[in-house]
Protein backbone atom coordinates (compact mmCIF):
# COMPACT_ATOMS: atom_id res chain seq x y z
CA UNK A 1 0.00 0.00 0.00
CA UNK A 2 1.41 3.38 -0.99
CA UNK A 3 1.84 5.59 2.10
CA UNK A 4 3.20 9.11 1.70
CA UNK A 5 4.45 11.67 4.20
CA UNK A 6 4.99 15.33 3.38
CA UNK A 7 8.21 17.26 3.73
CA UNK A 8 8.07 20.64 5.47
CA UNK A 9 7.81 22.27 2.05
CA UNK A 10 4.85 20.08 1.13
CA UNK A 11 6.70 17.55 -1.08
CA UNK A 12 5.14 14.06 -0.74
CA UNK A 13 7.61 11.21 -0.15
CA UNK A 14 7.81 7.60 0.99
CA UNK A 15 9.46 7.31 4.38
CA UNK A 16 11.41 4.21 3.44
CA UNK A 17 13.78 4.20 6.43
CA UNK A 18 10.96 4.98 8.86
CA UNK A 19 12.52 8.03 10.55
CA UNK A 20 9.94 10.66 9.62
CA UNK A 21 12.47 12.67 7.61
CA UNK A 22 12.82 12.95 3.83
CA UNK A 23 16.33 11.64 3.17
CA UNK A 24 17.99 12.45 -0.17
CA UNK A 25 17.30 8.95 -1.57
CA UNK A 26 13.62 9.40 -0.69
CA UNK A 27 13.39 12.81 -2.37
CA UNK A 28 11.59 12.43 -5.74
CA UNK A 29 12.88 15.85 -6.87
CA UNK A 30 16.55 14.91 -6.86
CA UNK A 31 18.46 13.47 -9.84
CA UNK A 32 18.74 9.69 -9.90
CA UNK A 33 22.52 9.71 -9.42
CA UNK A 34 22.26 11.77 -6.21
CA UNK A 35 19.63 9.43 -4.82
CA UNK A 36 21.74 6.39 -5.71
CA UNK A 37 24.84 7.75 -3.99
CA UNK A 38 22.94 8.70 -0.85
CA UNK A 39 21.38 5.25 -0.54
CA UNK A 40 24.59 3.43 -1.37
CA UNK A 41 26.36 5.26 1.48
CA UNK A 42 23.72 4.02 3.93
CA UNK A 43 23.95 0.35 2.96
CA UNK A 44 25.80 -2.37 4.83
CA UNK A 45 27.97 -4.88 3.04
CA UNK A 46 25.28 -7.49 3.65
CA UNK A 47 22.64 -5.31 2.03
CA UNK A 48 24.83 -4.69 -0.98
CA UNK A 49 25.50 -8.40 -1.40
CA UNK A 50 21.76 -9.13 -1.38
CA UNK A 51 21.19 -6.64 -4.22
CA UNK A 52 23.62 -8.61 -6.35
CA UNK A 53 21.36 -11.68 -6.44
CA UNK A 54 18.52 -12.09 -8.94
CA UNK A 55 16.54 -15.01 -7.61
CA UNK A 56 13.42 -16.87 -8.68
CA UNK A 57 10.02 -16.53 -7.09
CA UNK A 58 6.68 -18.32 -7.17
CA UNK A 59 3.62 -16.25 -6.23
CA UNK A 60 2.14 -17.46 -2.97
CA UNK A 61 3.79 -19.87 -0.57
CA UNK A 62 5.06 -23.17 -1.96
CA UNK A 63 6.95 -25.25 0.62
CA UNK A 64 9.69 -26.42 0.50
CA UNK A 65 10.61 -23.46 -1.76
CA UNK A 66 11.78 -20.41 0.22
CA UNK A 67 8.94 -18.01 0.96
CA UNK A 68 8.85 -14.43 -0.23
CA UNK A 69 8.99 -13.30 3.38
CA UNK A 70 12.16 -15.30 3.95
CA UNK A 71 13.93 -14.14 0.80
CA UNK A 72 12.98 -10.48 1.24
CA UNK A 73 12.73 -9.89 4.99
CA UNK A 74 15.49 -12.24 6.15
CA UNK A 75 17.91 -12.45 3.22
CA UNK A 76 17.30 -8.95 1.88
CA UNK A 77 16.80 -9.90 -1.79
CA UNK A 78 14.89 -7.45 -3.97
CA UNK A 79 15.16 -8.95 -7.49
CA UNK A 80 13.09 -11.94 -8.59
CA UNK A 81 12.23 -13.68 -11.85
CA UNK A 82 8.63 -14.87 -11.72
CA UNK A 83 8.35 -18.61 -12.32
CA UNK A 84 4.58 -18.42 -12.70
CA UNK A 85 1.88 -15.79 -13.15
CA UNK A 86 -1.50 -16.94 -11.80
CA UNK A 87 -3.58 -14.24 -13.53
CA UNK A 88 -3.53 -10.47 -13.73
CA UNK A 89 -5.35 -9.65 -10.51
CA UNK A 90 -3.54 -12.26 -8.43
CA UNK A 91 -0.17 -11.23 -9.86
CA UNK A 92 -0.84 -7.56 -9.13
CA UNK A 93 -1.84 -8.43 -5.58
CA UNK A 94 1.31 -10.49 -5.18
CA UNK A 95 3.44 -7.59 -6.39
CA UNK A 96 1.84 -5.35 -3.78
CA UNK A 97 2.41 -7.98 -1.10
CA UNK A 98 6.12 -8.29 -1.79
CA UNK A 99 6.44 -4.51 -1.97
CA UNK A 100 4.91 -4.32 1.51
CA UNK A 101 7.50 -6.84 2.72
CA UNK A 102 10.29 -4.79 1.18
CA UNK A 103 9.00 -1.48 2.55
CA UNK A 104 9.16 -2.90 6.05
CA UNK A 105 12.93 -3.42 5.71
CA UNK A 106 15.57 -1.13 7.19
CA UNK A 107 15.95 0.97 4.04
CA UNK A 108 12.72 0.04 2.28
CA UNK A 109 14.42 -0.87 -1.02
CA UNK A 110 11.61 -1.92 -3.40
CA UNK A 111 11.41 -5.25 -5.19
CA UNK A 112 12.02 -5.55 -8.93
CA UNK A 113 10.05 -8.38 -10.55
CA UNK A 114 11.20 -9.78 -13.88
CA UNK A 115 10.09 -12.46 -16.30
CA UNK A 116 11.05 -14.51 -19.33
CA UNK A 117 8.66 -14.07 -22.30
CA UNK A 118 4.97 -14.66 -21.49
CA UNK A 119 3.13 -13.46 -24.59
CA UNK A 120 3.70 -16.39 -26.97
CA UNK A 121 2.74 -20.03 -27.38
CA UNK A 122 5.96 -21.63 -26.08
CA UNK A 123 5.99 -23.21 -22.62
CA UNK A 124 9.48 -24.10 -21.37
CA UNK A 125 10.21 -23.87 -17.63
CA UNK A 126 13.69 -22.48 -18.35
CA UNK A 127 13.05 -20.06 -21.22
CA UNK A 128 9.44 -18.97 -21.84
CA UNK A 129 5.99 -19.26 -20.31
CA UNK A 130 2.31 -19.20 -21.17
CA UNK A 131 -0.74 -18.40 -19.06
CA UNK A 132 -1.58 -15.40 -16.95
CA UNK A 133 -4.17 -14.13 -19.42
CA UNK A 134 -1.74 -12.06 -21.48
CA UNK A 135 -2.57 -11.07 -25.06
CA UNK A 136 -0.95 -13.78 -27.14
CA UNK A 137 1.05 -13.09 -30.26
CA UNK A 138 3.51 -15.27 -32.17
CA UNK A 139 6.94 -16.16 -30.87
CA UNK A 140 9.68 -13.56 -31.50
CA UNK A 141 10.70 -15.41 -34.66
CA UNK A 142 7.16 -14.69 -35.91
CA UNK A 143 7.62 -11.00 -35.15
CA UNK A 144 10.70 -11.19 -37.35
CA UNK A 145 8.63 -12.85 -40.10
CA UNK A 146 6.45 -9.74 -40.29
CA UNK A 147 9.57 -7.64 -40.95
CA UNK A 148 7.46 -4.68 -39.87
CA UNK A 149 9.23 -2.59 -37.20
CA UNK A 150 6.18 -0.36 -36.66
CA UNK A 151 3.98 -3.40 -35.95
CA UNK A 152 6.60 -4.95 -33.66
CA UNK A 153 7.00 -1.66 -31.78
CA UNK A 154 3.22 -1.44 -31.31
CA UNK A 155 3.01 -5.03 -30.09
CA UNK A 156 6.00 -4.57 -27.75
CA UNK A 157 4.24 -1.54 -26.31
CA UNK A 158 1.26 -3.79 -25.56
CA UNK A 159 3.60 -6.24 -23.82
CA UNK A 160 4.97 -3.29 -21.82
CA UNK A 161 1.53 -2.15 -20.70
CA UNK A 162 0.43 -5.63 -19.64
CA UNK A 163 3.65 -6.39 -17.74
CA UNK A 164 3.61 -3.01 -15.98
CA UNK A 165 -0.01 -3.54 -14.97
CA UNK A 166 0.87 -6.65 -12.94
CA UNK A 167 4.16 -5.30 -11.54
CA UNK A 168 6.72 -6.99 -13.82
CA UNK A 169 9.28 -4.31 -14.64
CA UNK A 170 12.22 -6.17 -16.18
CA UNK A 171 11.88 -8.29 -19.33
CA UNK A 172 14.45 -11.09 -19.50
CA UNK A 173 14.29 -10.65 -23.26
CA UNK A 174 14.73 -9.98 -26.15
CA UNK A 175 17.18 -12.51 -27.53
CA UNK A 176 19.69 -10.84 -29.84
CA UNK A 177 21.11 -14.22 -30.84
CA UNK A 178 21.22 -15.03 -34.55
CA UNK A 179 19.63 -18.26 -35.76
CA UNK A 180 22.60 -19.41 -37.83
CA UNK A 181 22.53 -23.01 -36.54
CA UNK A 182 19.18 -24.54 -37.60
CA UNK A 183 19.27 -27.39 -35.08
CA UNK A 184 19.45 -25.07 -32.05
CA UNK A 185 16.45 -25.38 -29.71
CA UNK A 186 16.15 -21.65 -28.98
CA UNK A 187 15.48 -20.33 -32.49
CA UNK A 188 11.83 -19.48 -31.79
CA UNK A 189 13.01 -16.86 -29.28
CA UNK A 190 15.28 -15.10 -31.78
CA UNK A 191 14.61 -12.62 -34.57
CA UNK A 192 16.01 -14.94 -37.21
CA UNK A 193 19.09 -15.57 -39.26
CA UNK A 194 19.68 -12.23 -40.98
CA UNK A 195 21.64 -9.71 -38.86
CA UNK A 196 20.00 -6.77 -40.62
CA UNK A 197 16.43 -7.96 -40.05
CA UNK A 198 17.25 -9.00 -36.48
CA UNK A 199 18.69 -5.55 -35.79
CA UNK A 200 15.53 -3.85 -37.07
CA UNK A 201 13.35 -6.06 -34.90
CA UNK A 202 15.55 -5.68 -31.79
CA UNK A 203 15.41 -1.91 -32.11
CA UNK A 204 11.63 -1.83 -32.44
CA UNK A 205 11.11 -4.33 -29.62
CA UNK A 206 13.28 -2.47 -27.12
CA UNK A 207 11.74 0.87 -28.05
CA UNK A 208 8.28 -0.59 -27.47
CA UNK A 209 9.15 -1.95 -24.02
CA UNK A 210 11.38 0.82 -22.71
CA UNK A 211 10.14 3.90 -24.55
CA UNK A 212 12.48 6.71 -25.52
CA UNK A 213 14.16 6.44 -22.13
CA UNK A 214 13.75 4.34 -19.00
CA UNK A 215 11.03 5.80 -16.78
CA UNK A 216 8.13 4.92 -14.48
CA UNK A 217 6.12 3.51 -17.41
CA UNK A 218 8.96 1.39 -18.83
CA UNK A 219 9.79 -2.29 -18.73
CA UNK A 220 13.58 -2.53 -18.75
CA UNK A 221 15.03 -4.99 -21.26
CA UNK A 222 17.67 -7.55 -20.30
CA UNK A 223 18.93 -8.38 -23.79
CA UNK A 224 20.62 -11.77 -24.15
CA UNK A 225 22.87 -13.82 -24.66
CA UNK A 226 26.02 -11.74 -25.21
CA UNK A 227 28.19 -12.13 -27.33
CA UNK A 228 25.60 -14.15 -29.26
CA UNK A 229 24.29 -17.61 -28.37
CA UNK A 230 23.37 -18.71 -31.89
CA UNK A 231 26.44 -20.58 -33.16
CA UNK A 232 26.04 -23.54 -30.79
CA UNK A 233 28.38 -26.42 -31.63
CA UNK A 234 26.30 -29.09 -33.35
CA UNK A 235 23.16 -27.17 -32.48
CA UNK A 236 23.19 -28.41 -28.88
CA UNK A 237 21.86 -26.03 -26.22
CA UNK A 238 24.11 -24.46 -23.61
CA UNK A 239 21.81 -25.42 -20.74
CA UNK A 240 23.48 -28.82 -21.10
CA UNK A 241 27.10 -29.96 -21.22
CA UNK A 242 26.84 -31.05 -24.86
CA UNK A 243 26.19 -27.41 -25.76
CA UNK A 244 29.00 -25.88 -23.74
CA UNK A 245 30.70 -24.27 -26.75
CA UNK A 246 29.97 -21.54 -29.25
CA UNK A 247 32.01 -22.14 -32.39
CA UNK A 248 33.10 -19.97 -35.32
CA UNK A 249 34.34 -22.21 -38.14
CA UNK A 250 33.40 -19.54 -40.67
CA UNK A 251 35.01 -16.66 -38.80
CA UNK A 252 31.61 -15.10 -38.13
CA UNK A 253 32.12 -13.83 -34.57
CA UNK A 254 31.61 -10.18 -35.52
CA UNK A 255 28.37 -10.98 -37.36
CA UNK A 256 26.81 -12.16 -34.11
CA UNK A 257 27.59 -8.85 -32.41
CA UNK A 258 25.52 -6.80 -34.84
CA UNK A 259 22.07 -7.28 -33.24
CA UNK A 260 23.62 -6.40 -29.87
CA UNK A 261 25.00 -3.22 -31.38
CA UNK A 262 21.42 -2.36 -32.37
CA UNK A 263 20.30 -3.11 -28.81
CA UNK A 264 22.94 -0.78 -27.39
CA UNK A 265 21.87 1.97 -29.79
CA UNK A 266 18.26 1.46 -28.67
CA UNK A 267 19.34 1.86 -25.03
CA UNK A 268 18.83 -1.63 -23.63
CA UNK A 269 19.01 -1.29 -19.86
CA UNK A 270 20.60 -4.66 -19.06
CA UNK A 271 22.54 -7.50 -20.65
CA UNK A 272 22.69 -11.22 -19.93
CA UNK A 273 25.81 -13.12 -21.05
CA UNK A 274 25.72 -16.58 -22.60
CA UNK A 275 26.35 -19.81 -20.70
CA UNK A 276 28.59 -21.13 -23.46
CA UNK A 277 32.30 -20.72 -24.11
CA UNK A 278 33.11 -18.52 -27.16
CA UNK A 279 35.58 -21.09 -28.46
CA UNK A 280 38.14 -20.01 -31.03
CA UNK A 281 37.04 -16.37 -30.85
CA UNK A 282 40.32 -15.12 -29.37
CA UNK A 283 38.55 -14.51 -26.05
CA UNK A 284 39.16 -16.52 -22.88
CA UNK A 285 38.02 -20.14 -23.15
CA UNK A 286 35.47 -19.97 -20.31
CA UNK A 287 31.72 -19.41 -20.33
CA UNK A 288 30.68 -15.81 -20.97
CA UNK A 289 29.31 -15.45 -17.44
CA UNK A 290 32.84 -15.91 -16.09
CA UNK A 291 34.67 -14.24 -18.93
CA UNK A 292 36.43 -10.93 -18.29
CA UNK A 293 37.32 -10.65 -21.98
CA UNK A 294 33.61 -10.78 -22.82
CA UNK A 295 32.12 -8.58 -20.07
CA UNK A 296 34.82 -6.08 -19.16
CA UNK A 297 36.82 -6.14 -22.38
CA UNK A 298 34.15 -6.39 -25.08
CA UNK A 299 30.90 -5.28 -23.45
CA UNK A 300 32.15 -2.57 -21.10
CA UNK A 301 35.29 -1.63 -23.03
CA UNK A 302 34.57 -1.77 -26.74
CA UNK A 303 30.88 -0.89 -26.44
CA UNK A 304 30.98 1.29 -23.33
CA UNK A 305 27.98 -0.47 -21.81
CA UNK A 306 27.39 0.73 -18.23
CA UNK A 307 24.08 -0.98 -17.52
CA UNK A 308 23.40 -3.99 -15.33
CA UNK A 309 24.96 -7.30 -16.37
CA UNK A 310 23.09 -10.26 -14.88
CA UNK A 311 24.49 -13.75 -15.42
CA UNK A 312 22.34 -16.40 -17.01
CA UNK A 313 20.54 -18.26 -14.27
CA UNK A 314 22.20 -20.81 -11.98
CA UNK A 315 25.50 -20.89 -13.81
CA UNK A 316 27.27 -21.38 -10.48
CA UNK A 317 25.15 -23.51 -8.13
CA UNK A 318 22.57 -25.16 -10.36
CA UNK A 319 18.97 -25.38 -9.24
CA UNK A 320 17.39 -27.65 -6.68
CA UNK A 321 13.73 -28.52 -7.15
CA UNK A 322 13.07 -30.15 -3.76
CA UNK A 323 11.80 -33.69 -4.03
CA UNK A 324 11.98 -33.62 -7.83
CA UNK A 325 15.41 -33.08 -9.30
CA UNK A 326 18.67 -31.20 -8.87
CA UNK A 327 19.70 -29.43 -12.06
CA UNK A 328 23.48 -29.10 -12.39
CA UNK A 329 25.21 -25.73 -12.78
CA UNK A 330 26.15 -24.40 -16.23
CA UNK A 331 29.68 -23.43 -15.28
CA UNK A 332 31.27 -24.29 -18.59
CA UNK A 333 35.03 -23.96 -18.64
CA UNK A 334 35.38 -23.48 -14.88
CA UNK A 335 33.98 -26.77 -13.63
CA UNK A 336 37.11 -27.57 -11.66
CA UNK A 337 36.94 -24.38 -9.61
CA UNK A 338 35.12 -24.27 -6.29
CA UNK A 339 31.86 -22.35 -5.97
CA UNK A 340 33.71 -19.62 -4.07
CA UNK A 341 36.30 -19.34 -6.84
CA UNK A 342 33.59 -19.22 -9.50
CA UNK A 343 31.84 -16.36 -7.70
CA UNK A 344 35.09 -14.40 -7.51
CA UNK A 345 35.76 -15.06 -11.21
CA UNK A 346 32.25 -13.85 -12.10
CA UNK A 347 32.69 -10.61 -10.17
CA UNK A 348 36.17 -10.08 -11.57
CA UNK A 349 34.72 -10.59 -15.05
CA UNK A 350 32.44 -7.60 -14.43
CA UNK A 351 29.00 -9.13 -13.79
CA UNK A 352 26.68 -7.23 -11.44
CA UNK A 353 24.11 -9.85 -10.50
CA UNK A 354 24.16 -13.61 -10.09
CA UNK A 355 21.10 -14.91 -11.91
CA UNK A 356 19.09 -17.54 -10.06
CA UNK A 357 21.06 -17.28 -6.83
CA UNK A 358 19.41 -16.47 -3.49
CA UNK A 359 22.18 -16.80 -0.88
CA UNK A 360 24.02 -13.51 -0.11
CA UNK A 361 26.78 -15.56 1.50
CA UNK A 362 28.09 -16.30 -2.01
CA UNK A 363 29.11 -12.65 -2.37
CA UNK A 364 29.90 -12.00 1.30
CA UNK A 365 32.38 -14.87 1.39
CA UNK A 366 34.26 -13.31 -1.52
CA UNK A 367 34.52 -10.03 0.40
CA UNK A 368 35.58 -11.64 3.68
CA UNK A 369 38.27 -13.65 1.93
CA UNK A 370 39.80 -10.45 0.57
CA UNK A 371 39.38 -11.63 -3.02
CA UNK A 372 36.80 -8.87 -3.69
CA UNK A 373 36.70 -5.50 -1.96
CA UNK A 374 33.60 -3.52 -1.08
CA UNK A 375 34.35 -0.90 -3.73
CA UNK A 376 33.78 -3.62 -6.34
CA UNK A 377 30.35 -4.29 -4.82
CA UNK A 378 29.62 -0.57 -4.96
CA UNK A 379 30.20 -0.54 -8.74
CA UNK A 380 27.52 -3.14 -9.28
CA UNK A 381 25.03 -1.97 -6.66
CA UNK A 382 25.23 1.54 -8.10
CA UNK A 383 24.06 0.22 -11.49
CA UNK A 384 21.37 -1.98 -9.92
CA UNK A 385 19.91 0.83 -7.80
CA UNK A 386 20.00 3.21 -10.76
CA UNK A 387 17.52 1.03 -12.65
CA UNK A 388 15.19 0.82 -9.63
CA UNK A 389 15.16 4.60 -9.39
CA UNK A 390 14.76 5.08 -13.15
CA UNK A 391 11.78 2.72 -13.16
CA UNK A 392 10.15 4.81 -10.42
CA UNK A 393 10.02 1.93 -7.95
CA UNK A 394 11.31 3.99 -5.02
CA UNK A 395 8.47 6.48 -5.48
CA UNK A 396 5.63 4.03 -6.19
CA UNK A 397 6.13 0.29 -6.78
CA UNK A 398 2.45 -0.58 -6.29
CA UNK A 399 -0.10 -1.48 -8.96
CA UNK A 400 -3.90 -1.48 -9.08
CA UNK A 401 -5.29 -5.05 -9.18
CA UNK A 402 -8.62 -3.85 -10.61
CA UNK A 403 -6.88 -1.94 -13.39
CA UNK A 404 -4.60 -4.93 -14.10
CA UNK A 405 -7.60 -7.26 -14.42
CA UNK A 406 -9.25 -4.82 -16.84
CA UNK A 407 -6.15 -4.14 -18.95
CA UNK A 408 -4.50 -7.56 -19.32
CA UNK A 409 -6.16 -9.51 -22.09
CA UNK A 410 -8.60 -6.71 -22.94
CA UNK A 411 -10.46 -7.23 -26.24
CA UNK A 412 -8.45 -4.66 -28.20
CA UNK A 413 -5.21 -6.12 -26.86
CA UNK A 414 -6.23 -9.66 -27.76
CA UNK A 415 -7.09 -8.47 -31.24
CA UNK A 416 -3.67 -6.85 -31.67
CA UNK A 417 -2.07 -10.16 -30.69
CA UNK A 418 -4.21 -11.92 -33.28
CA UNK A 419 -3.33 -9.32 -35.88
CA UNK A 420 0.35 -10.00 -35.31
CA UNK A 421 -0.33 -13.74 -35.54
CA UNK A 422 -2.02 -13.19 -38.92
CA UNK A 423 0.78 -10.94 -40.13
CA UNK A 424 3.38 -13.59 -39.19
CA UNK A 425 2.03 -16.42 -41.40
CA UNK A 426 4.28 -17.23 -44.36
CA UNK A 427 2.81 -18.46 -47.64
CA UNK A 428 5.44 -20.99 -48.73
CA UNK A 429 3.83 -22.72 -51.73
CA UNK A 430 0.51 -23.62 -53.36
CA UNK A 431 -2.63 -21.55 -53.02
CA UNK A 432 -5.51 -21.12 -50.55
CA UNK A 433 -8.91 -22.44 -51.55
CA UNK A 434 -12.45 -22.42 -50.14
CA UNK A 435 -13.98 -25.66 -48.91
CA UNK A 436 -17.28 -26.80 -47.41
CA UNK A 437 -16.19 -30.16 -45.95
CA UNK A 438 -13.04 -30.22 -43.86
CA UNK A 439 -10.82 -32.97 -42.51
CA UNK A 440 -8.47 -31.62 -39.82
CA UNK A 441 -5.51 -32.79 -37.77
CA UNK A 442 -3.97 -30.69 -35.03
CA UNK A 443 -6.90 -28.27 -35.29
CA UNK A 444 -9.71 -28.05 -32.75
CA UNK A 445 -12.75 -29.59 -34.53
CA UNK A 446 -15.05 -27.12 -32.77
CA UNK A 447 -13.11 -24.24 -34.32
CA UNK A 448 -13.05 -25.93 -37.73
CA UNK A 449 -16.83 -26.42 -37.53
CA UNK A 450 -17.24 -22.65 -37.82
CA UNK A 451 -15.76 -22.90 -41.32
CA UNK A 452 -17.62 -25.91 -42.70
CA UNK A 453 -18.67 -29.48 -42.00
CA UNK A 454 -15.94 -31.44 -40.23
CA UNK A 455 -15.62 -35.03 -41.43
CA UNK A 456 -13.68 -37.91 -39.94
CA UNK A 457 -12.79 -39.58 -43.25
CA UNK A 458 -10.43 -37.66 -45.58
CA UNK A 459 -12.11 -39.25 -48.59
CA UNK A 460 -15.29 -37.36 -47.75
CA UNK A 461 -13.60 -33.95 -47.45
CA UNK A 462 -13.06 -31.13 -49.91
CA UNK A 463 -9.89 -30.10 -48.08
CA UNK A 464 -7.62 -31.41 -45.35
CA UNK A 465 -5.88 -28.97 -43.00
CA UNK A 466 -3.02 -30.53 -41.03
CA UNK A 467 -0.93 -28.67 -38.46
CA UNK A 468 2.59 -30.11 -38.09
CA UNK A 469 5.01 -29.63 -35.21
CA UNK A 470 8.68 -29.15 -36.08
CA UNK A 471 10.50 -32.49 -35.85
CA UNK A 472 13.02 -33.00 -33.06
CA UNK A 473 14.85 -35.76 -31.23
CA UNK A 474 13.36 -36.57 -27.85
CA UNK A 475 15.88 -36.23 -25.04
CA UNK A 476 15.87 -37.62 -21.52
CA UNK A 477 15.90 -35.45 -18.42
CA UNK A 478 13.33 -33.28 -16.68
CA UNK A 479 14.57 -30.08 -18.29
CA UNK A 480 16.11 -31.33 -21.53
CA UNK A 481 12.83 -32.79 -22.75
CA UNK A 482 11.60 -29.21 -23.17
CA UNK A 483 14.47 -28.31 -25.52
CA UNK A 484 13.70 -29.48 -29.06
CA UNK A 485 17.06 -30.28 -30.65
CA UNK A 486 18.55 -32.62 -33.22
CA UNK A 487 17.12 -33.80 -36.54
CA UNK A 488 14.88 -31.46 -38.52
CA UNK A 489 13.52 -34.20 -40.81
CA UNK A 490 10.12 -35.84 -40.48
CA UNK A 491 10.20 -39.63 -39.93
CA UNK A 492 9.79 -41.62 -43.15
CA UNK A 493 6.55 -43.17 -41.91
CA UNK A 494 5.04 -39.73 -41.30
CA UNK A 495 6.13 -38.55 -44.74
CA UNK A 496 4.48 -41.60 -46.29
CA UNK A 497 1.28 -41.03 -44.30
CA UNK A 498 1.01 -37.36 -45.24
CA UNK A 499 1.83 -38.09 -48.87
CA UNK A 500 -0.98 -40.64 -48.98
CA UNK A 501 -3.35 -38.15 -47.37
CA UNK A 502 -2.46 -35.53 -49.99
CA UNK A 503 -3.18 -38.10 -52.72
CA UNK A 504 -6.66 -38.65 -51.26
CA UNK A 505 -7.73 -35.02 -50.75
CA UNK A 506 -6.14 -31.61 -51.42
CA UNK A 507 -4.13 -31.00 -48.26
CA UNK A 508 -3.00 -27.83 -46.54
CA UNK A 509 0.14 -28.46 -44.49
CA UNK A 510 0.73 -25.86 -41.79
CA UNK A 511 4.27 -26.25 -40.47
CA UNK A 512 4.98 -24.81 -37.05
CA UNK A 513 8.53 -23.53 -37.53
CA UNK A 514 10.00 -23.24 -34.05
CA UNK A 515 13.12 -24.36 -35.94
CA UNK A 516 13.72 -24.53 -39.72
CA UNK A 517 12.03 -27.86 -40.45
CA UNK A 518 13.02 -29.91 -43.50
CA UNK A 519 9.90 -29.82 -45.67
CA UNK A 520 11.56 -31.15 -48.84
CA UNK A 521 9.64 -34.45 -49.11
CA UNK A 522 6.30 -32.83 -48.22
CA UNK A 523 6.26 -29.60 -50.21
CA UNK A 524 5.54 -31.15 -53.65
CA UNK A 525 2.40 -32.86 -52.34
CA UNK A 526 0.78 -29.96 -50.48
CA UNK A 527 -2.05 -28.04 -52.10
CA UNK A 528 -0.93 -25.21 -49.82
CA UNK A 529 2.11 -24.97 -47.56
CA UNK A 530 2.12 -22.44 -44.70
CA UNK A 531 4.81 -21.62 -42.18
CA UNK A 532 3.63 -20.43 -38.77
CA UNK A 533 5.36 -19.30 -35.58
CA UNK A 534 2.52 -19.36 -33.09
CA UNK A 535 -1.05 -18.81 -34.30
CA UNK A 536 -4.55 -19.74 -33.18
CA UNK A 537 -6.52 -22.32 -35.14
CA UNK A 538 -8.95 -19.78 -36.58
CA UNK A 539 -6.10 -17.54 -37.71
CA UNK A 540 -4.63 -20.52 -39.56
CA UNK A 541 -7.98 -21.52 -41.07
CA UNK A 542 -8.64 -17.98 -42.29
CA UNK A 543 -5.37 -18.14 -44.21
CA UNK A 544 -5.84 -21.70 -45.46
CA UNK A 545 -9.27 -20.93 -46.88
CA UNK A 546 -8.22 -17.66 -48.45
CA UNK A 547 -10.14 -15.42 -46.05
CA UNK A 548 -7.10 -13.42 -44.96
CA UNK A 549 -3.88 -12.66 -46.86
CA UNK A 550 -0.46 -13.96 -45.84
CA UNK A 551 2.07 -11.13 -45.99
CA UNK A 552 5.07 -12.38 -43.98
CA UNK A 553 8.36 -13.75 -45.30
CA UNK A 554 10.73 -16.40 -44.03
CA UNK A 555 13.08 -15.11 -41.29
CA UNK A 556 15.59 -17.89 -42.06
CA UNK A 557 16.48 -20.36 -44.78
CA UNK A 558 14.57 -23.64 -44.78
CA UNK A 559 17.20 -26.34 -45.36
CA UNK A 560 16.72 -29.13 -47.86
CA UNK A 561 18.04 -31.90 -45.58
CA UNK A 562 19.73 -32.77 -42.30
CA UNK A 563 22.86 -33.52 -44.29
CA UNK A 564 22.97 -29.96 -45.62
CA UNK A 565 22.62 -28.64 -42.07
CA UNK A 566 25.41 -30.89 -40.77
CA UNK A 567 27.74 -29.66 -43.51
CA UNK A 568 27.04 -25.99 -42.80
CA UNK A 569 29.10 -23.79 -40.50
CA UNK A 570 27.31 -22.95 -37.27
CA UNK A 571 28.27 -19.27 -37.23
CA UNK A 572 27.43 -18.13 -40.76
CA UNK A 573 23.99 -17.02 -41.96
CA UNK A 574 22.63 -18.68 -45.09
CA UNK A 575 25.33 -21.36 -45.19
CA UNK A 576 23.26 -24.49 -45.93
CA UNK A 577 23.59 -25.66 -49.52
CA UNK A 578 20.54 -25.61 -51.82
CA UNK A 579 17.91 -24.62 -49.24
CA UNK A 580 14.33 -25.53 -50.10
CA UNK A 581 13.23 -21.93 -49.47
CA UNK A 582 15.51 -18.98 -48.83
CA UNK A 583 15.33 -16.26 -46.23
CA UNK A 584 12.78 -13.67 -47.34
CA UNK A 585 10.77 -16.20 -49.37
CA UNK A 586 7.06 -15.55 -49.81
CA UNK A 587 4.98 -17.29 -52.48
CA UNK A 588 2.79 -15.31 -54.83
Amino acid sequence: MLTLLRHTDGTPFRDLNHNGTMEPYEDPRLPVEERVEDLLARMTTEEKAAQMLHGRMLPGEHPPFPSGAHLIAERGLTHFAMMAVPGARAMAEWNNHVQDLAEAGRLGIPVTLSSDPRHGFTANPATAHTGGGFSTGPEPIGLAATDDPALVRRYADLIRRELCAVGIRVAIHPMADLATEPRWARISGTFGEDPDRASRMITAYIEGLQGERIGPDSVACMTKHFPGGGPQAGGEDSHFAAGRRLVYPGGGFETHLRPFEAAFAAGTAQIMPAYAIPSGSGLAEVGANFNRDVITGLLRGRYGFDGVVCTDFNAITGMDVPGVVTLPPRHWGVERLSVAEQVVLTLEAGADQLGGETDPELVLAAVRSGAVDEARLDESVRRILRDKFRLGLFDDPYVDPDAAAALVGAPDSLELGREVQRRSLVHLAGRPRPAARLYVEGVDPAVAARYGTVVGDPAGADLAVVRLATPYERREGLLERHFHSGSLEFPAAEVDRLTALAATVPTVLVAQLERPAVLTPLAPHAALLIGEFGAADDVVLDAALGRSPMTASLPFDLPSSDAAVAEAREDLPFDTRDPLFRHGHRAG
